[in-house]
Order: C-alpha cells, then sequence, then structure tokens
C-alpha cells in the first residue's frame, strides 16, 4: 500500500518485521517441561511451520487442555506406502488416532499435545515430507487434479505442481534449526535479525496464498476458489500450456459487507515453461499490494476485486517478462472424485474410497494401513473433497487389496449413498478454535434427513452437492456448493443455494439463519417445489439460480444477490 508508512499494520505484520525468520521462542518452549502450551506471538509464528495451537473445547468446562493441530504439506495429494505408513503411526502414537484429510489434499493430526510436536514434525520430514508453509502467510499446499483416469498429462501436471510448490517455500532456516536440530535460533545474531526470504521479504505475504492445478473436464480442485489456478490446456494428449486465474477465495465474516467469495478470473494463456515465473508474478503481487493493515482484507481477492483485472494483467506481463495471450477455451462439467474401481491411462488400476468427512479413522485407518504394509507401490492420492485414491494398482493386485478391505468392512462398490458422497465438511468442533457451530460431526446426519426429505417429495437418488462449515471462513468451499450450511452460532445455520456440478458458479444466502432442529420445516418446501417445476434433468442449484432464489427475492424483498465484488 504506498501510505502503508502512516497506517497501522496489524500486529502479525510487527512481529513477522520484529523477528523475519519466523523462529520466536518456539524451539525454547518446545524444550520447557513445565510448559503446556506456546505464547500468542509464537503461536503465529507455529503457523508458518504447519501447525496451531488449540484446544479441546468439549473440555474447556473443566479448564483448557491445550493441543496442536499439525499439518503436512503434500504437493498434490501424493503419498508413498511408505510415507502413509509414517503418518499413520504418528496419529497412532501421538494424535488421536484419526487421520484427517483436507479439502487442499492434505493430512492434519488433531489432538497431539506439546511434547509430541517435535517428534511428528521431524518424522515427517524424515518421510521426505514436510510442514512448512502448511499455515500461514506464505504459499500453502499446492493442489493438483489426482485422477490419473482421463490422460497422460496427469503426470506432467502434478511434476509442475510439485515444481512449484518448491519454487515458492520459504526459506527460513529456524524451520530445520527447531524441527530438526532441535535448537532455538539466536535472534540478535545479525544474520537472523536481519534475515530476508528471497522470494517473500522480511514480512512475507499479507495473508495466506494458495495455488491450484487443474485438468479439464473435471474441476476436482475447485480451482477458482484459490488465488491462483492454472488450467491445463491439452491437445491429442500434450500439454498446450496452462490458462491463468487469479484472485478466488472462500473466507468473509458475519456481518461485514467488506469481506466476501470470490471466484478467480482468468486472466489468459501461458505456456508451460513461464509457470513458474508467472507464478512467482503473482505471489509478488499480493506481497506489495495486499492489504497489511486488516488481516480481514488481506487476501488477494480483494486486490484483484479493488484494482481490477488489467492491473493484474499489466503486472504479470511486467514482473514475468511475458506478454499473456489470449485464454484459451476449456469446458468444466464436474467437480466430483471417481470412487470404486477404474482403468488408468498406462493400463494400471485405481481405486476411490469414500472417506466420511475427510476423517480416516477406526477400521478405515486399519485396512488402508494393511494396504501400505503389503503392497509398497501403491501410491497414496488425496483428493480434495476429502477421499483417497490408491493408485499404481497392477491387475495382479486388485483382488489381494479387495479382500484386505472387505476383511475391515471398507466397501469397495456402492460405498455411500449419492448424498452422502457429495457432501463436504470442515472439522470445526471441537478442535478449531474458530468454529461458531458443529461441522463434520454435524453433517453426516444432517444428510440423511435430507436424503429422507429427498424420498418423500420423490427425488430419491438425486445427487445435491452438500458442504457444511462452522464459520464463514469457508474451509469446505460452501460457497460453491448446491447447498450450504455455515455456522452462526451452536444449532444455527445460514443457509446458501445455487452453487452448480462444475464449480463456476458461486452461490447466495437464502437464510440467514436456521435451526438445525427445523431443517425438515425449512427444506421440504423447497424440494417440493423443486421436483414440481425443474426441467428435464435440471440439478438443484441450477434450478435454485434459475427460478428459486430469484422468487424468494421478489416474494420477500429482500436481497439474495451473490456475494461477489
Amino acid at each position: 500500500m504506498s501510505n502503508e508508512a502512516t497506517v497501522k499494520r496489524t500486529h502479525n505484520e510487527e512481529i513477522k518485521s520484529a523477528i523475519p525468520t519466523l523462529a520466536g521462542t518456539i524451539a525454547t518452549t518446545v524444550q520447557d517441561d513445565s510448559a503446556d502450551h506456546f505464547s500468542d506471538d509464537d503461536n503465529q509464528f507455529l503457523k508458518f511451520h504447519g501447525s496451531y495451537q488449540q484446544d479441546d473445547r468439549d473440555l474447556r468446562k473443566t479448564g483448557k487442555k491445550y493441543i496442536m493441530m499439525i499439518r503436512g504439506r503434500i504437493p498434490g495429494g501424493v503419498m508413498t506406502a511408505r510415507q502413509w505408513q509414517v503418518f499413520d503411526e504418528l496419529a497412532t502414537q501421538y494424535g488421536n488416532n484419526t487421520l484427517r484429510i483436507t479439502t487442499r489434499q492434505s493430512i492434519q493430526f488433531h489432538g497431539v499435545v506439546k511434547a509430541g510436536l517435535r517428534p511428528v514434525i521431524k518424522k515427517i520430514n524424515e518421510s521426505l515430507l514436510s510442514t512448512l508453509a502448511a499455515c500461514g502467510d506464505v504459499n500453502r499446499n499446492v493442489m493438483a487434479s489426482p485422477t490419473p483416469a482421463y490422460t497422460k498429462v496427469r503426470d506432467r501436471v502434478a511434476m509442475d505442481a510439485h515444481k512449484l510448490a518448491m519454487a515458492l517455500a520459504p526459506q527460513t532456516p529456524a524451520y530445520h534449526s527447531i524441527w530438526i536440530d532441535g535448537v532455538q535460533l539466536d535472534l540478535d545474531k545479525p544474520e537472523n535479525r536481519q534475515f530476508s526470504d528471497p522470494l517473500y521479504g522480511q514480512t512475507y505475504l499479507p495473508r495466506k496464498f494458495k495455488v491450484a492445478f487443474v485438468i479439464p473436464p473435471v474441476n476436482d480442485m475447485d480451482v477458482f476458489t484459490n488465488c491462483l489456478g492454472f488450467i491445463a490446456i491439452v491437445q491429442n494428449d500434450e500439454l498446450l500450456g496452462y490458462n491463468v486465474c487469479v484472485g478466488g477465495g472462500m473466507g468473509r465474516s458475519h456481518g461485514n459487507v467488506q469481506t466476501y467469495p470470490r471466484m478467480a478470473d482468468v486472466i489468459g494463456f501461458i505456456t508451460p515453461d513461464k509457470l513458474l515465473d508467472v507464478a512467482r508474478a503473482v505471489l509478488t503481487i499480493h506481497r506489495d499490494f495486499g492489504d497489511r493493515t486488516d488481516r480481514k482484507h488481506a487476501r488477494l481477492k480483494y486486490v484483484v476485486a479493488e484494482r481490477g483485472v488489467a492491473f493484474i494483467q499489466n503486472e504479470v506481463n511486467q514482473r514475468a517478462g511475458i506478454t499473456l495471450a489470449p485464454a484459451k477455451s476449456y469446458r468444466f462439467t464436474s467437480t466430483a472424485d471417481l470412487l470404486d474401481w477404474h482403468q488408468a491411462v498406462d493400463g494400471s488400476w485405481f481405486l476411490g474410497l469414500f472417506v466420511q468427512t475427510g476423517r480416516v479413522k477406526d477400521a478405515q485407518k486399519v485396512a488402508l494401513r494393511k494396504v501400505a504394509d503389503q503392497f509398497p507401490s501403491v501410491e497414496f492420492r488425496l483428493t480434495a473433497n476429502q477421499n483417497v485414491i490408491l493408485a499404481n494398482v497392477q491387475e495382479q493386485e486388485k483382488a489381494a487389496i479387495e479382500a484386505v478391505l472387505h476383511s475391515h468392512g471398507v466397501k469397495t462398490r456402492l460405498q455411500a449413498s449419492t448424498l452422502q458422497a457429495a457432501g463436504m465438511a470442515c472439522p470445526s468442533l471441537p478442535t478449531c478454535g474458530l468454529g461458531l457451530a458443529e461441522s463434520e460431526r454435524m453433517l453426516p446426519a444432517m444428510i440423511e434427513r435430507i436424503q429422507v426429505l429427498c424420498n418423500e417429495t420423490g427425488l430419491a437418488g438425486e445427487e445435491i452437492i452438500i458442504r457444511s462449515t462452522g464459520c464463514p471462513n469457508g474451509c469446505a468451499r460452501p460457497y460453491m456448493a448446491e447447498l450450504a450450511f455455515v455456522g452462526k452460532a451452536p444449532g444455527r445455520y445460514q443457509v446458501w443455494l445455487g452453487g452448480n456440478v462444475s464449480g463456476t458458479r458461486l452461490n447466495r444466502i437464502w437464510k440467514d439463519v436456521i435451526k438445525e432442529s427445523d431443517l425438515e420445516a425449512e427444506l421440504r418446501p423447497v424440494l417440493q417445489r423443486f421436483a414440481r417445476e425443474r426441467n428435464p434433468a435440471e440439478r438443484f442449484g441450477d434450478w435454485c439460480d434459475r427460478v428459486f432464489l430469484p422468487s424468494a427475492q421478489e416474494s420477500h424483498g429482500q436481497s439474495t444477490k451473490a456475494v461477489t465484488a
């Protein structure tokens, strides 16, 4: 910002500037057995290292029980069988014996106490993965389409995603010092006091930065919800390059109209050799123009919304030393994963496994561990819909893998109802400090209630993309769903309608608040109208956008306009 010197920066900006290595006193606190938690400033630094300090909110009445969430940085969501074994062991030994697949193709450990923090992070690094930049004001985990069923180009796109993840990783010496060596950096040394990251500088980004790669016609990464998206343009099974989209993001705050979800704008086409230059250009636009005075207004999407697409195009051209070409044509048809067995383009097989709300636990956790133990060449791929793909399976291995899974009650066919398979939820309570209402623990039962309504109204078997979050920050991308529940208070949700199956349209607010107990009374009339009035094969989200939301606005004199810039 041009007047940054005269405007008070946020506290996060001040502490990044004061300790640009992001070391804080984390190592000292890790080594202090008498301390059960980190200071507020160190808690902010911890995010850059891939961890959030939380507490078990179910136990708050008896006092705070501090726990850590640890998130892996897993580019493209691709893990070897050995890496899955390591994560499984860590969840059992140090966490709550579950693996939480995130909506950004990563894994989170929940319930880790402070004493387990360094062992978990160190062992993740020993497995050749990392937690650095899984959180914090930097580029987060880079996403890429995991499904090998459509084109051989997927392997090239995955390689590009990994290459970009490495290129955008921060270079602070504090990470290795704290988690590998167990040593507190001397913050008074000139090289530490004056450290400046070669890409991020001394104060990093104003807020988080998210990147995704996607291969049409499947938009399984929800590419338009990212700060930076690369849409692969494929011709005759060859990668021509990428359409670049900039300025997406889901986060908003209740009651603050200056915050809103936004879809990214497509700004042009680049050839693959320009990928890193363009990514650095977009990231540094965020670094240089993002709002450092208000963290609720600090995402790149607000720079794009307020300065305009032409400004972004000119800045990218100048910073990358290129001229963006006109975007090439493409079409998205779905955001869904392929579940069950399918053949990959190289002749191998893969198995898409449904993971309810992303929580690998109980028999499913045991079964997947046994697959990792017995089939070391199998790849574990995490999806942005919180599922797992077992890839690189040979024909002769299929029956044995099925036998392992079936012996633990894990289905490989007809794994979930149509509605459950299309659902997604953030963790929220009891671990997330931002949660206003239940999400992960609420959604499966909520979907079952909606299934009953669908059966009653002649909509049995109908797919509706349903997502829930415990707060308005949008971790489960609710503002792209056909039907979304956004927590406002315990047992109370804002309801959004009208997203589409291809992930190319924001939904809109229908009800500012409903009680969870009133779900049937609120939703039954809507589904009844949908069943009567829909066009042949018309989806619920399309009908809501075309008919229901406009009619609701006219009937009640209230705005249901999409929340966009």
